[in-house]
């Protein structure tokens, strides 16, 4: 499956063209083609490989998944490794979508590994920005990073939100909730390290594409790219301080914890000092031997009173101690 655009002099002129006719296109120098292409087997990525100059090892690379958001220069193209994310339905979880990226100074190949990469709002952004078109490649890559880190920016934003909701379940009544408060924490502390490994290498390749000696981005365009490369600090530095805040919850939920339980000691401790009461008054006058009132109905009322009375002080006792 592939799907492509060939920009003339900073124009849209076609789409959807078979790519046999890339080499065509790029003969004129004032032409820009976009290919993205959808788990491409071997043998056609080497092809286009090949038609296109591309180096060996940026072929391997984008064939292969799992690796790492970077960027490699050689000779004559660039390649890049990036990662859209996405928060999972649970809002905890996380899901990604690996993107290849191989740039030319005619041409922007993105190889994609997965379905869930959303290239129409991909390309939506780029019809949003006809007046920059006339930069070409680089205006390309610079809608593409830019979907990218806005998403780990709504990523982040979305994690967020539900640690605050985790905040608000920590200390609501009843306790039922701390089976889900441990559970969401481990979920959403698992997905921030995983969003740190790909948020935190976007910092360098974002960086070193605005290199001028990387001749990617040209004077115009260095503003925008400078502003994706703030959304990326600051996506960074919220991931980090994120990581900290479900720590935090993770050991306050804990000490939430301990704390119950010592209320419930305290309150079975309490109840069971009273019940101990007319367990030990009945038991006295249980025993087999006389003793004050044996026999009689004064007896029998003394030690009925005397159980209510001490049950009842031990109660109120506790109960303004609020051990009860």
């Amino acid at each position: 499956m592939a799907r492509t655009r060939l920009y003339r002099d900073g124009s849209l002129v076609e789409e959807d063209f078979p790519v046999r006719d890339i080499s065509r296109h790029l003969a004129d120098p004032s032409s820009i083609v976009w290919l993205d292409l959808y788990r491409p087997n071997r043998a056609e990525f080497t092809a286009v490989g090949e038609e296109l100059g591309l180096h060996e090892l940026a072929l391997e690379d984008a064939l292969h998944e799992g690796q790492r958001a970077k960027l490699d220069s050689y000779r004559t193209h660039h390649f890049l490794s990036v990662y859209a994310v996405a928060v999972a339905a649970d809002g905890a979880g996380l899901t990604m979508s690996e993107l290849a990226v191989i740039l030319t100074p005619q041409a922007l190949i993105t190889v994609r590994k997965d379905a869930a990469f959303d290239l129409d709002e991909l390309v939506a952004r780029w019809d949003r920005t006809p007046a920059l078109a006339a930069h070409g490649v680089a205006l390309l890559l610079h809608g593409l990073l830019d979907y990218v880190v806005d998403g780990h920016f709504a990523a982040v934003r979305q994690l967020d939100e539900r640690i605050e909701e985790l905040d608000d379940l920590l200390f609501a009544e009843g306790g039922r909730q701390i089976q889900t408060v441990q559970r969401q924490s481990y979920a959403l502390r698992k997905s921030l390290v995983r969003l740190r490994r790909v948020v935190l290498p976007m910092r360098e390749v974002v960086n070193a594409l605005m290199r001028p000696d990387l001749g990617v981005v040209d004077g115009p365009l260095l503003p925008y790219y400078r502003d994706v490369y703030d959304h990326v600090l600051r996506a960074g530095e919220w991931t980090e301080s994120l990581r900290d805040l479900v720590a935090s919850v993770m050991e306050t939920n804990l000490s939430v914890q301990a704390n119950r339980m010592n209320l419930i000691m305290k309150k079975v401790t309490s109840w069971a000092a009273i019940i101990a009461v007319p367990t030990a008054i009945t038991g006295f006058y249980g025993q087999n031997l006389p003793y004050p009132g044996f026999g009689q109905q004064s007896g029998f009322i003394v030690s009925s009173a005397v159980i209510v009375v001490v049950s009842l002080t031990l109660y109120f006792a506790f109960r303004h101690w609020d051990w009860l």
